[in-house]
């Protein structure tokens, strides 16, 4: 390394190069402090100055009790009137694909009946998505309708028509946001597999009611995003 140079800062160099030319990737966990204090033959206080400074760079995300990674792309989640999946991912200029889980006909649960103003055990489509952003997941979404309001619904979204399609179909051109709560949560195994992300790190959680321009519920949404990779942003 070189002389004169605080050997903190010649590791935080050496990282630094490495992170920009690829040889770590965004999410890709460092080396343990050991590792990399014996790789650089210094001491461990040594290379936590190095990750601190990095970390303060907003190159190193470092998670307490898990070790130190490589800060990602985090993808700003703007709360509009209208929010379409694709269009937001391709505002960070990446490409947007998405795989659809499941799709089917159940009763509806009491929270989902009184989103969708239905009673309980009525009729719903459901359709579980993951969405992701340049080949990474980024959202799993689960939407539900109404069966008595969209009964040709489910035969459009299984012949591959996307959601603003099957419901144009049934008469729906537009629609728009009316509300959106979100919340905290921490992921089951599925949802943590899914997304690619540790089990103790927190979902965030959008509940989204949307609504067509007589205002008549169309769709009740739950998104789920994983932190720190999705920021949801509110603007008037």
């Amino acid at each position: 390394m070189t002389d004169g140079v605080a050997r903190w800062r010649q590791i935080q160099s050496v990282l630094e190069r490495e992170i920009a030319e690829g040889g770590l990737t965004p999410g890709a966990r460092l080396p343990s402090e050991a590792q990399l204090a014996g790789r650089f033959e210094v001491n461990r206080h040594t290379v936590r100055r190095a990750l601190e400074e990095l970390s303060r760079a907003g190159l190193v995300r470092i998670a307490q009790g898990r070790g130190s990674f490589v800060a990602e792309d985090v993808l700003a989640y703007t709360v509009a009137s209208r929010t379409r999946f694709s269009e937001w991912i391709r505002r960070h200029n990446k490409e947007p694909s998405g795989e659809v889980l499941t799709l089917v006909t159940l009763p509806a649960e009491a929270a989902v009946a009184a989103a969708l103003q239905i009673a309980p055990g009525d009729a719903v489509v459901l359709m579980e998505r993951l969405g992701r952003a340049d080949g990474r997941p980024v959202s799993l979404g689960s939407h539900h309708f109404s069966v008595a309001r969209f009964p040709r619904l489910l035969a459009g979204l299984q012949a591959g028509a996307g959601i603003s399609e099957a419901l144009a179909q049934g008469g729906v051109t537009d629609y728009v946001r009316q509300s959106t709560k979100v919340t905290a949560a921490m992921p089951s195994a599925r949802e943590a597999a899914l997304l690619a992300m540790p089990r103790n790190a927190p979902l965030l959680v959008a509940e989204n009611i949307n609504v067509d321009d007589r205002g008549a519920v169309v769709e009740f949404g739950i998104g789920r995003y994983p932190t720190p990779r999705v920021q949801i942003v509110f603007e008037p």
